[in-house]
């Protein structure tokens, strides 16, 4: 049964449908048995409800207590207020510090990278060399120091005593 049929019925029992539409849909409550059952079930389903109801009294009038709720929807369903627009000096404001956060990292990365009077930048060197995997330099000119990192043997040398770490 489809929904439309569902109101009609309710609507029926309700006494809220006119005289030739009733008619039509009491025929129809005779040919058809599910009508008729779903019928009965919202006649028990209203006794039941209307005598749970005698006993419950509000404690305001019917009228006073509806307006309430009319008030309600009302004030939920007026729109809010546009916030006012911001000041020009907040929106410059809003642009500024991400602005001047940038410049700010740019202006100590170009001075602490500046070359020194020996025409380095102090920041490391660091060098590796191609054909010889197994080495790496490290110079530091601020001290005056270079480091050689040479792994023996080298990846791509093969031992020739390769006796270490074989068990037989």
């Amino acid at each position: 049964m489809d929904y439309d049929k569902q109101l009609k019925l309710q609507a029926l029992l309700d006494g809220e449908l006119p005289e030739a539409e009733a008619s039509a849909v009491a025929q129809w409550l005779a040919q058809d048995h599910e009508a008729a059952a779903l019928r009965e079930e919202l006649r028990n389903t209203r006794g039941a409800l209307a005598e749970f109801e005698a006993g419950i009294q509000m404690p305001e009038s019917r009228e006073f207590f509806w307006s309430k709720v009319q008030r309600e929807i009302e004030r939920l369903e007026t729109p809010a207020a546009k916030p006012a627009s911001a000041p020009f000096s907040a929106l410059w404001r809003r642009f500024l510090v991400p602005a001047s956060a940038v410049a700010a990292l740019i202006i100590a990365g170009v001075v602490l990278n500046r070359p020194d009077s020996t025409g380095h930048t102090p920041a490391a060197e660091i060098e590796t060399a191609l054909a010889d995997s197994g080495a790496f330099t490290y110079r530091d000119y601020s001290a005056g120091t270079t480091l050689v990192w040479l792994s023996y043997p080298a990846d791509t040398e093969v031992a020739d005593n390769d006796e270490m770490g074989t068990v037989e």
